[in-house]
Formats: C-alpha cells, structure tokens, sequence
C-alpha cells in the first residue's frame, strides 16, 4: 500500500507540475517576440521606455518560468526518493536565480505596479520575503539542518507560486465579481500570496518532514547536523 501511495503521489505532483508550468509559460510566452506594446505592458506604456524598468521586467518574466521549473523539481517525490543530485542541481538553480536575479528585479517593478499605493506595499513585501525566506532555506541547507530547510523552501516556492494564484483569481473575478479593476488587483495581489503562504503553513505542519532527515540534501558541503 505505501509503495501504490507513493506511486499516487508522485504521478499527482508530476501532473501538478506540468499544469503549473503550462500555467507559466502561457504568461511568459506572449513577452518572447520583446513587443513592448502587449498584455501587461500596455499599462506600463509610461515607464517601459525606463531601461532600468525594461531589464528588470524581462530579467523577472523570463528566470521566474526557470525558477518554478526548478523549483517543482525540488518537491517532486521521485527526485527526492531517488535522485537527490538532481534535486541539489535543481536547488542550486532556484536559489541563485531567486536571491539573485527573480527577487530583485521583482522589487524594482514593485515601485511602479500597477493599483494604489496598497498594491505597491504588497508586491514589495511579497519580493523581500521572497528573498528572504530563500535566503534562510538556503543557509539551513548550508548549516545541514534539513527539516528547517524544508519548511523554508516550502515557504519559498508558495510565493513563487503567487503570479499564477494571482492570475487564476483575476480569471475568477472577471467572472463572477464585477468590481473596480484597482480594488480587484489589489484584493488579487495581496491574496495571491497570503493565501499561498497560509496553505504552505498547513502543509508544513502536517507534513512529517522528519521522514527526510537521512537525506543529504546538502549544496556544497557535507550537512553537520541534523534539525
């Protein structure tokens, strides 16, 4: 029974993740012929000439659709049972394009996003957990404390999740609840993150992350201890 259980689980998290990643690139893929004049851009008109502005938004799009790949990766029970190389590679990737490039160039959008002055707090406070919770996850790891890393990794990857959870509940509210388009993004931006922090909470404590203590999931060095 736990072998069909892991079998359930694993092709459940591998469907998850090409849905996901579908999800991604059907955002990311309008932005490749580098039109400055289409979907998201268009409200951007009066800052996209900004070259600080441009790079930063190109340099967000196009390592946030890596960042997932990588980052599902990470979470996949097959890579984790059987190929904890791969996962090390993987989390290489996510970490240094998240604390290095992903995040970063997310805090500079988020001085001219779009929606009220609330908006603008948000999608701050959304790239520096972002960073920071990377951070601590990739300093755990570090450190060799396994189970932190999880939970904080875990916290990590609901946030990069947060621009498809945004998407998914502007679709939803077109279609239901007809309300102002400021008030809407700005009820979407907040939720898209908040509400995936609040599962990745009921995740992580319900999750026996101790069952993964004996792997060595460790970067660059061998783990010291274990937490």
């Amino acid at each position: 029974m736990k072998v069909l259980s892991h079998i359930k689980t694993s092709y459940l998290t591998s469907g998850a993740v090409c849905i996901f990643s579908f999800l991604m690139w059907k955002i990311v893929q309008p932005y490749t012929g580098w039109e400055l004049d289409i979907e998201f851009l268009l409200t951007k008109q009066h800052v996209i000439h900004l070259n600080y502005y441009k790079t930063s938004f190109y340099l967000h799009i196009f390592s946030s659709l890596i960042v997932l790949l990588s980052g599902a990766l990470l979470f996949l029970p097959i890579v984790l049972r059987k190929a904890p190389s791969i996962h090390r590679i993987a989390g290489r990737i996510y970490v240094i394009l998240v604390l290095l490039i992903s995040a970063p160039s997310g805090l500079i959008m988020a001085f001219h996003s779009n929606g009220n002055f609330s908006t603008t707090i948000n999608f701050i406070l959304l790239s520096v957990f972002w960073w920071v919770f990377t951070f601590i996850g990739f300093v755990a790891i570090i450190k060799g404390q396994v189970i932190k890393h999880k939970q904080w990794m875990t916290r990590s990857f609901a946030l990069t999740m947060s621009a498809i959870t945004l998407r998914l509940a502007q679709m939803i509210l077109n279609t239901f609840w007809a309300i102002d388009p400021d008030i809407q993004y700005c009820i979407v931006s907040w939720g898209s993150w908040i509400i995936n922090l609040f599962i990745a909470e009921i995740i992580i404590r319900t999750t026996k992350f101790n069952r993964m203590k004996s792997i060595n999931f460790n970067f660059f060095i061998p783990p010291t201890h274990q937490n």
